[in-house]
This record gives structure tokens, C-alpha cells and sequence, in this order.
């Protein structure tokens, strides 16, 4: 049977949200850039308008004073036309190019800079008409439809109110110089657009929250896709138990490859077995070589033996060095007398070999050895047997 439709409860993920950018969709507000452009027309107008319109004025001027013969002349008129444009185009640049930074700037402080290839593949599904209809027809689009109505109401609002606030103004234009005209009429706009911008400014501020979080909700997954997205990132439980297999696998082979290079093996005698190196040229103490439980302890014995590693039995010290030393680590200051002895035995149990003298007897190590080194360890570990009298050294 199929799984009944899960609603989209949760938020989206890094990957989620990656993926949408990649495909072109980032938060995005109309009415941010629409009110940055304005409002940066009307600074430019305030600032740079007068100047504009006395350029723009002289310009028309000129152009108006040209002679017959030049006007009737296509040689002498082309580049005069010319000419006209490029000295308009010079006294409008400031405002042109204040609001063409906004216009690319003001987008870029919601969604960011984001250019995808993928946004300019034809979407054919996008050119069926119940698609259409169902886009026509949605929430999101009665939502916009009030957004649009709201704007006009609001812009509309602000514009009459300004023009019955400056209907006298407007008037007296009219009985003014020429160009002190032009300049009050440059000032004029700039408050028109200045106030008209305060409108889009608060239009905006609505605008952009609802934008963000229309963005998130469109993104929004169900817990399937969350956990089918987990698993794809790390992979299923089954997968990670068996890559976890063969990580511990090729660590207990490496660990076991370090035995034949070990000073001694302490062992528990069948349930724990820690090998330990010791220079004592370059190491401060001796240091873990290898260790293990069961399987891998009978395994580091096995190797000892067959390299012929000194074993030594001491299961209280062989647990306190299982439970308290890490793989590679030195051993604690604890264990430092009990493997002073342990070892002073083996170099003395090494040269008897060598020279054919009676064995030395083998240390009695102290049983408080293991509470010692790890206060939270049982007096006696209830899966190894207690020490003998007599601990025995044997290849």
C-alpha cells in the first residue's frame, strides 16, 4: 500500500536550502528594490537635480538656436543629434548610475549573489495550462493580488497627499524665471519621489519578512524526506555497521602487526592481554602496543609466543593497564613500580638466557595495583581469576 502524503513539518535542511540556490531559488523581494530605487532617484534629484536641469536646459537651448541651413543639412544635423545626446547623457549619468547600483545592490542584501544555469533551462511543465490555472488560483497568488492592491493604496495615498499638500507650489511654477523654475521644479521631485520612497520604504518592511518566510515554507520537508536525506548523507545503519567492522578489523590487524616489536605481554591469563614497548632512549614510560579482551587477548599471546615476546601473568595489572591506558599511551604514574618490576624481570629473565644462569624468580606484584591506577575499577573483576602467588614469566 502507499504511504499516506506526510505534511511538510519540518524546516528545511543545509542541503535542502543548497540545492534550491543551485536551482535558481533564493529570496527575493520586488518591493525592496523598487523602494531602494526611488528612494536613491530622489537623493540623486536633490543633490545633483539642479545641475541636471540647467544642463539639460542650456542643452535645449542650444539645440533650439540651430540654424536653418544647419537644420536643413543631414551632414551637419547627424552629429550635432550626436553631440546633443552625449551632453544629456553626461548630465544625467549621477542619478542614472545611483540608481542603477541600487537596483543591483538592493537584491543582493536578501538573497545574495546567485547565478544559476540551471534557471535558464525551459521548464516545459510550466507551459501546461492547468499548471497555469492552479498558479493563477493559488494561495500565493491571492497574496500577491493584496500586496498589489495594498501597494497602490498606500502609493496612492501618499501621492495625492503630497499634491494637495504642494498644489500651490505646482502652480507657481509657472510665474517663475525660466530657470529658477527648473531648479524648484528638480527640488519638487525630489521630495515627491523622497515621500513616495517612505511609502515603498514601509511597504517593503512587510514585504521582505513575508518573502523570508514564504521562501522557508515552500522549502519545508516531511520527516521521510529528513531522514531518507540522513541516510543518503550518512549513509544507512547497515552500511555503517559493516564499514565499522572493517575499520576494526584493519585497526586489530594493525594493532597486531606492533606485538613482535613489544617488551613484554601482561596477561589476565586468558580474558585480558596488553603488550607494552619501552625506550628508554625516547619514551618517558612505556606505552600500549596493543591490548584486548577474549579473542583478541588469546590472538596477542598467540603472536607473542610465536615471536618470542616475554609473557608475564598479573591480572590485576593487567586489567588496571586495559581499563586505564589508551592504545598508544603512556602508562600512568600508578603502574610506573609495578612495571619497573615487570621489567627489570624480563632484562634479567633475557640475559640468564643468554649467558645460561639460573632464571630469576618473578616479581610479586601488589594486588591494589588495579585500584591504583583506575579508582572506579572492582577490587576484583568478576571475568578474570585472582593473581597467583607466584606470577610466571614464559615465551
Amino acid at each position: 500500500m502507499a504511504e499516506p502524503a506526510q505534511e511538510r513539518t519540518e524546516q528545511p535542511t543545509a542541503k535542502r536550502l543548497e540545492e534550491a540556490r543551485r536551482h535558481g531559488q533564493v529570496p527575493r523581494s520586488p518591493e525592496l528594490t523598487t523602494a531602494a530605487v526611488v528612494l536613491v532617484a530622489g537623493i540623486g534629484l536633490r543633490y545633483f537635480g539642479s545641475h541636471a536641469a540647467e544642463a539639460l536646459r542650456a542643452l535645449m537651448q542650444s539645440d533650439l538656436s540651430l540654424a536653418r541651413s544647419q537644420v536643413l543639412d543631414p551632414a551637419a544635423l547627424i552629429p550635432s543629434f550626436a553631440t546633443s545626446v552625449s551632453q544629456a547623457l553626461q548630465a544625467i549619468t549621477p542619478i542614472l548610475g545611483l540608481t542603477l547600483v541600487a537596483a543591483l545592490v538592493a537584491p543582493l542584501t536578501l538573497g545574495g549573489w546567485n547565478f544559476s544555469f540551471e534557471a535558464l533551462v525551459p521548464d516545459v511543465s510550466r507551459l501546461s495550462p492547468l499548471g497555469g490555472l492552479q498558479r493563477i488560483f493559488s494561495v500565493r497568488s491571492v497574496v500577491e493580488l493584496l500586496k498589489a492592491f495594498a501597494k497602490f493604496l498606500i502609493v496612492a495615498t501618499v501621492a495625492v497627499t503630497f499634491l494637495w499638500k504642494n498644489t500651490g507650489a505646482l502652480l507657481a511654477l509657472g510665474a517663475e524665471p525660466l530657470r529658477a523654475g527648473i531648479a524648484d521644479a528638480a527640488a519638487l521631485g525630489s521630495r515627491a519621489l523622497l515621500s513616495l520612497a517612505a511609502s515603498l520604504v514601509v511597504i517593503a518592511g512587510i514585504d521582505v519578512p513575508w518573502q523570508l518566510w514564504s521562501y522557508k515554507q515552500r522549502l519545508r520537508m516531511t520527516r521521510q524526506e529528513v531522514r531518507q536525506e540522513l541516510r543518503e548523507h550518512e549513509g544507512s545503519p547497515e552500511m555503517k555497521g559493516r564499514i565499522r567492522r572493517a575499520q576494526q578489523e584493519v585497526a586489530k590487524r594493525r594493532m597486531i602487526q606492533e606485538v613482535p616489536k613489544a617488551d613484554v605481554v601482561v596477561v589476565n591469563p586468558t580474558h585480558f592481554a596488553v603488550a607494552l614497548r619501552y625506550d628508554e632512549q625516547r619514551m618517558r614510560a612505556p606505552i600500549v602496543v596493543a591490548k584486548g579482551l577474549d579473542e583478541v587477548a588469546a590472538r596477542i599471546r598467540e603472536v607473542a609466543v610465536e615471536h618470542g615476546v616475554p609473557i608475564f601473568e598479573a591480572p590485576p595489572l593487567a586489567r588496571a593497564l586495559h581499563r586505564a591506558v589508551p592504545l598508544g599511551g603512556e602508562i600512568p604514574v600508578p603502574l610506573y613500580v609495578a612495571m619497573a618490576q615487570v621489567l627489570t624481570y624480563v632484562y634479567q629473565l633475557r640475559t640468564a638466557r643468554q649467558t645460561g644462569a639460573a632464571p630469576p624468580n618473578p616479581p610479586r606484584i601488589d594486588p591494589g595495583v588495579e585500584a591504583a591506577a583506575d579508582p572506579g575499577a572492582p577490587a576484583d573483576a568478576p571475568d578474570a581469576p585472582d593473581a597467583p602467588d607466584a606470577p610466571d614469566a614464559r615465551h
